[in-house]
């Protein structure tokens, strides 16, 4: 195998032409940058979130780049071209773009809206209406971004056309099943008291251009869950990595990264203490129990995947 990217989470190797390897570590990342601390067995449960969400996607005749799993933190994937300029004539290749659809005000969304920067009426609110934390919004909220730059960059829909090789019926197909998949998501978590708020997919051409979904997702770390019963009682507790972001926005680490990153600049970003290790690891765990009706242990692995499924 040939080692083609060491990521932030985890590791992409070269198996042929045609396949690659993820493994997954127990690195943890925020606000773009690695922690130095691992999470026992998050690499795990992310490979087992990720391939159990495949297998229901293809189900549903939605195509994805899954193969197979291979071990307890690690599956092997469909290989796509990675075009420095695509062109809407291309086919076969990795979309650069990472798509965050948002059902909820929560996160960087929530920072944006304080700062001006996104307005009420964006989001579907009426433009008197003061938007709160936490508030469900009247629509789905979608966003583009840049996968492939060293730190991920917002882009409008006509950027994102550009940088990708889209058309005007790609980006309204993207969209699209992105709010297929949601859909999808949150008839299997509701039903164990989970709230999907927000999350990110990525995508690929095949070789006639039909969308393929890549890489991973509705995990602790692509999104954002919250407990319904907690929420329902007007209180949000978080059950994915935004445990771990909160812990820096309350130190203070975020306000400080955020200024350093604006005047050019960049600071390290400090250990997570132990005992958070062991709650986040306990997240990870619970989270892939919630979202998936299985305990960890006793996951039953793939040998091969039939993507006519």
């Amino acid at each position: 195998m040939k080692l083609l990217k060491k990521g932030k989470v985890k590791d992409v190797y070269e198996l042929d032409e045609d396949s690659l390897k993820f493994v997954f570590s127990d690195r943890i990342s925020v606000f773009d940058k690695i922690i130095p601390s691992e999470i026992p067995r998050k690499g795990e449960t992310l490979c087992k979130t990720s391939a159990f969400w495949f297998e229901k996607l293809e189900k549903k005749n939605i195509k994805t780049h899954f193969i197979n799993l291979d071990g307890q933190n690690a599956m092997n994937v469909k290989k796509f071209r990675i075009l420095e300029r695509p062109t809407s004539k291309d086919n076969n290749y990795f979309i650069p773009l990472e798509i965050i659809c948002r059902w909820f005000v929560a996160g960087s969304l929530f920072d944006r809206i304080k700062r001006g920067e996104v307005k009420s009426e964006e989001l579907g609110f009426a433009p008197d209406h003061i938007v709160k934390y936490g508030d469900k919004l009247p629509a789905p909220f979608i966003e583009f971004t840049t996968k492939l730059e060293k730190v991920d960059r917002e882009l409008t829909e006509e950027e994102a056309a550009e940088l990708a090789g889209l058309k005007k019926e790609d980006i309204k197909r993207i969209k699209e099943l992105v709010i297929k998949i949601d859909q999808i998501i949150k008839k299997q978590v509701e039903k164990n008291n989970l709230i999907h708020v927000d999350g990110k997919k990525e995508f690929a051409f095949d070789e006639s251009r039909e969308l393929v979904v890549v890489d991973t997702f509705g995990t602790a770390d692509e999104d954002r869950w919250w407990d319904k019963n907690e929420y329902d009682k007007g209180n949000i507790v978080e059950i994915s990595k935004e445990f771990v972001r909160q812990h820096y926005r309350k130190t203070g680490y975020k306000k400080i990264l955020d200024a350093a990153r604006k005047s050019g600049k960049d600071i390290p970003i400090p250990p997570l203490p132990n005992n958070l290790i062991k709650e986040t690891s306990k997240l990870y765990i619970n989270l892939f129990e919630r979202i998936t009706n299985k305990k960890i242990d006793d996951t039953v692995f793939v040998d091969t995947h039939d993507s006519s499924n």
